[in-house]
């Protein structure tokens, strides 16, 4: 009662800050210094949505551990929507005492004696997507709130937002957090329909290029108002945005279905891969708990990660595509690079690639790999093992629906 009675006091002197006109100035920066390499952690929808109570979460960061995906650098454990109780009779929001009854700080402290970082789901409407209270109209409270229970990361969604406009928002939840004194992450979850990637840099750390994925590997599923993407429809949408992204500032094109059961092997590669390779979010969405051993070595990569992680944060492209073959690239430090040859046909391609005879430049960041100056060491990205140099012509073959991907060593 008395947390809840300084919380009042402090959103009071809030509204009057607000009221004092020119006296006051609002931040509506985020925190800096947050997501220097893209987030990499597990979220509860993909695999749960709505289903989600505390015994899963802490089990989940058990997993996290037991599995290797902590040490391969995998850090917040993200409760996405449904985990909202009622507001009390000061507005105040609470968990579901039945799913959650520890309550949120409680778990907090958990997760944090685990070496992890816990992220929580609201929304910017008066509803969340599920159909549980949202931030609209209480947005400082909730920042106060999250603060005071320890959330490291927000999911910001956009439903039920009628006649609010994005970023205006999105700058709302930002100011509330900034007041509220914790740095926490925020992932800006509004679809990309309002070109977040313009005005998301100074607002959040993270935005949502596209709607929400769907656990398929080349489809669509059409919901009649709205349509959710398979992996390769989500990477199509990423052209044009590699510009926008940077440290402490990513393009999302949402979690990953890796290991959901409906993927083959093949594809999962494919998919850890090309987010790899966007410097996209490496957000788990399946059970951590129930892992075969082919999903952990696709999750915990380390030479996939650490294309990822690359310290200087540049989204790679789309180098050239031919019937269902791509071939993209990557610019990494130290002048390395990384390359993906992505088959999304439905027959096994054949690739005769003369490193030699290509120049490639990106004309964004100004990097070249010119391998007819410049001799490149070539590891397989994913059996870390040595695949010459690019004196060489690459000739191999790529299953339907995989990848292959090597990193480029000077």
């Amino acid at each position: 009662m008395k947390l809840r009675f300084l919380l009042l006091i402090t959103i009071f002197t809030c509204s009057l800050a607000f009221g004092q006109g020119n006296n006051y100035v609002q931040n509506y920066d985020k925190f800096d210094g947050l997501l220097l390499t893209p987030p990499m952690g597990w979220n509860s929808w993909n695999r749960f949505a709505c289903n989600v109570d505390e015994k899963l979460v802490k089990e989940t960061a058990d997993a996290m551990i037991s599995s290797g995906m902590k040490q391969a650098g995998y850090t917040y454990i993200n409760i996405d929507d449904c985990w909202h109780g009622d507001r009390d009779s000061l507005g105040f929001i609470h968990p579901d005492p039945k799913r959650f009854p520890s309550g949120m700080k409680a778990l907090a402290d958990y997760i944090h004696g685990k070496g992890l970082k816990l992220g929580l789901y609201s929304d910017a409407g008066s509803q969340t997507c599920g159909g549980r209270p949202g931030s609209r109209g209480y947005e400082f409270q909730d920042a106060l709130t999250y603060a005071s229970w320890g959330i490291d990361y927000l999911k910001y969604d956009w439903c039920n937002t009628d006649g609010l406009k994005a970023e205006g928002a999105y700058k709302t939840i930002t100011a509330a957090l900034r007041k509220a004194g914790r740095p926490m992450v925020l992932s800006i979850c509004e679809w990309g329909t309002d070109k977040p990637w313009v005005w998301g840099p100074a607002v959040g750390h993270l935005w949502r290029t596209s709607g929400d994925i769907f656990n398929c590997f080349d489809c669509v599923e059409d919901h009649g108002t709205w349509k959710s993407w398979g992996v390769m429809q989500i990477l199509d949408k990423q052209d044009g945005l590699r510009q926008y992204a940077g440290p402490g500032h990513w393009n999302d094109p949402d979690m990953l279905e890796i290991g959901n059961g409906k993927l083959t092997p093949g594809e999962d590669r494919a998919h850890f891969a090309m987010w790899a390779m966007l410097a996209a979010p490496l957000i788990a969405g399946n059970d951590l708990r129930n892992m075969n051993q082919e999903t952990i070595e696709v999750l915990t990569n380390k030479n996939i990660i650490a294309i990822n992680q690359d310290v200087l944060g540049i989204q790679g492209f789309k180098y050239s595509k031919l019937n269902g073959f791509e071939i993209w690239f990557k610019p990494l430090n130290k002048g390395n690079w990384a390359v993906s040859f992505l088959n999304r046909s439905a027959e096994t391609k054949k690739i005769d690639f003369n490193w030699q005879a290509e120049k490639v430049k990106d004309e964004v960041f100004h990097k070249e790999l010119n391998a007819g100056a410049i001799v490149y060491k070539i590891k397989n990205a994913w059996t870390g093992k040595s695949a010459g140099t690019t004196k060489s012509s690459l000739k191999t073959e790529i299953p339907s629906h995989d990848v292959l991907t090597l990193i480029l060593e000077k």
